[in-house]
């Protein structure tokens, strides 16, 4: 399994890329800063996501002056040969987007996983850690469905109740809703807990399972035995249904729903230290890698399949000891890394691709 082909058109610097990553061991894009290594990267990020790891503009993706960007790759399931699609298109207001697998639109982003599961690393990753809590529930949305394809239905399902509920309560503007108005709120709060229970079930089993494996490799990568605590955290106590009518008001004031899966967090802790707020900034990115190394870890284990690892840049930002330390621990299977510094001494890619010839 793995990416055997990517082609790139019009894409960030390039006008035309195509290269052949080994699809089984690790591929370095070895050239100086700004000739696109991390460019290759996101729209390997896309193909599998649809989206940058970058940024939150499809546009910023378009090479400028072009009104359309193409990422094309081809994808081995065991025997089975997978083509996924992307094109972007520059529109007046907005940028579109257009996935295709085996020439069929994807019926939701669990598809997209199913055919190339992922884990991605960038000197930002640190964010899952000392980032606000919409990183963390980034992070355990991307590996909820990366372990368990179906769970995307789970999550797609919860978003669209929680956007149907928000604009009910936008609609009332703070006023006191009618009986009408009341009785529509009222199946939707219903659906909304029920949504909520099934995503709930399955995050926590999630991070129950994930764990003992991000305990594992920070240790390993600290080279420190001390307690790693990773608990999910509510934002309510009692039932979901009490909390909703003790929100109420604010809810109506605010115009959204201020509790909820949605305002949920993932707790992380160093010796019983909040590792956003207490930790060094060597604990922090050690442990923000003990979360990408365990959750890639994790879809090995639920799923029988080596995902495809992801490295930006990420031996500049640790130092030789943790470097090493990295190295030792990088799973079997395909990897792609990028770097403008000399390759550690440890590193033995299969595969080494210059750019500056590319985008020069």
């Amino acid at each position: 399994m793995g990416l055997h082909e990517l082609t790139l058109r019009s894409f960030r610097l390039f006008q035309e890329f195509s290269f052949e990553p080994d699809p089984e061991a690790i591929t370095v894009l070895l050239s100086p800063n700004g000739t696109g290594k991390t460019s290759v990267l996101e729209a390997v990020h896309a193909l599998a996501t649809a989206s940058s790891f970058r940024t939150s503009a499809a546009s910023d993706m378009i090479k400028a002056g072009e009104g359309t960007a193409e990422v094309h790759g081809v994808i081995f399931q065991r025997a089975r040969r997978v083509q996924v699609d992307l094109t972007l298109t520059r529109g007046v207001r907005n940028t579109t987007k257009r996935m295709l697998v085996n020439g069929q639109r994807p019926r939701s982003r669990a598809e997209l996983a199913e055919a190339l599961p992922l884990t991605v690393f960038t000197p930002e990753g640190v964010d899952v850690v000392r980032g606000g809590p919409e990183h963390r529930r980034t992070y355990l949305t991307t590996l909820l469905t990366d372990v368990e394809p179906t769970s995307g239905e789970v999550v797609e399902r919860f978003h669209r109740v929680l956007s149907q509920r928000n604009a009910l309560l936008r609609g009332l503007e703070g006023a006191r809703p009618s009986s009408s108005q009341q009785s529509e709120l009222d199946q939707w709060t219903s659906d909304f807990v029920s949504a909520s229970e099934q995503l709930l079930e399955r995050r926590e089993a999630l991070v129950a399972k994930l764990a003992p494996l991000v305990r594992h490799y920070y240790q390993a990568l600290a080279h420190d035995d001390g307690d790693v605590g990773v608990g999910y955290e509510r934002s309510w106590s009692d039932s979901l249904r009490a909390a909703l009518e003790r929100s109420f008001h604010d809810d109506r004031v605010r115009g959204y729903t201020t509790v909820g899966p949605h305002r949920d967090d993932l707790h992380l802790s160093l010796e019983g230290r909040d590792a956003r707020r207490q930790a060094s900034q060597g604990e922090q990115r050690s442990l923000a890698l003990a979360l990408r190394l365990g959750g890639h870890e994790l879809v090995r284990q639920e799923r029988g399949v080596d995902p495809l690892l992801l490295l930006d840049d990420v031996f500049s930002e640790l130092d030789p000891v943790r470097s090493d330390r990295l190295l030792g621990l990088l799973p079997t299977g395909q990897t792609l890394v990028s770097t403008a510094s000399p390759l550690p001494s440890a590193l033995h890619p299969a595969v080494v691709i210059d750019l500056t010839r590319v985008t020069s």
